[in-house]
């Protein structure tokens, strides 16, 4: 068993995004945070289900629910888990209930070798500075206000520190890339990914990876001299993928 990142974009069609984490935890047990907003153990179902698809053993999975507005304790890791899937929902609610165990969470994965795999939310949770939601900035609409995750204006928040890009999902589904490029013109996080959905982004140190069937789009701030702005670049299954800080060239 061995430590690493996978940041999935979402979506139910690709089972094999799980498997980077299945292989990391050595088919061990799967811890899966789910922020409970009523229909926890429904959810939960959902994703034990989407591991067994991927080859995970009948009983990999556990349920670790956290009532909305509640905070998650890492203290369960303590206690066997082999790798850690933070999943889907409202990713202020993630952001708020990981709020004040980040810096405890990450050490306990790094001293653990325990992997972590982000499902959408807990994907955008990842990052050093999580892109939580919104649409607008400052004013101007950059993404669907569907996808504004309760929010107006494009929010930065911290999060878990386990990369140190940005990280926003349902990408080419969403339409949630413009709220990155947004971000990233305007400098409020130094760069970030955008994953679309049934892809997952494998990351080792300033490499990473692209699995699934979808694509991985990087974004950087381009040198626009007095105007800010932004360069993408898109990855497809199977690229490997710069991530270090340097702008590419």
């Amino acid at each position: 068993m061995g430590g690493g990142t996978f940041l999935i974009g979402g979506g139910w069609d690709a089972p094999e995004v799980y498997g980077p984490l299945l292989r990391a935890s050595g088919g061990g047990r799967i811890g899966c945070v789910i922020v409970d907003e009523g229909d926890g153990e429904e959810q939960f179902a959902r994703y034990a289900a989407a591991l067994r698809s991927a080859g995970a053993g009948a009983e990999a999975a556990v349920p670790l629910l956290v009532p909305l507005g509640e905070r998650f304790e890492p203290g369960p890791l303590v206690g066997g888990l082999d790798g850690l899937l933070v999943c889907g929902g409202l990713t202020p609610a993630y952001q708020d209930a990981f709020a004040e165990c980040a810096g405890r969470l990450t050490g306990l994965l790094a001293e653990r070798g325990v992997p972590y795999a982000g499902f959408s939310a807990g994907a955008a949770l990842a990052a050093r500075r999580a892109v939580v939601g919104g649409w607008l900035a400052d004013g101007v609409p950059v993404c669907p206000p569907d996808t504004a995750e309760d929010l107006e204006e494009v929010e930065v928040r911290p999060g878990l520190g386990l990369v140190p890009f940005a990280v926003d999902v349902h990408a080419a589904q969403w339409g949630t890339l413009g709220r990155l490029v947004a971000a990233v013109s305007r400098g409020s996080v130094p760069y970030g990914v955008a994953i679309d959905e049934n892809t997952v982004l494998e990351v080792t140190g300033a490499t990473g990876r692209v699995g699934g069937r979808g694509r991985v789009h990087v974004v950087r701030p381009a040198d626009t001299g007095d105007t800010a702005g932004a360069v993408v670049r898109s990855y497809a299954p199977g690229a490997s993928v710069p991530l270090g800080q340097p702008p590419l060239p």
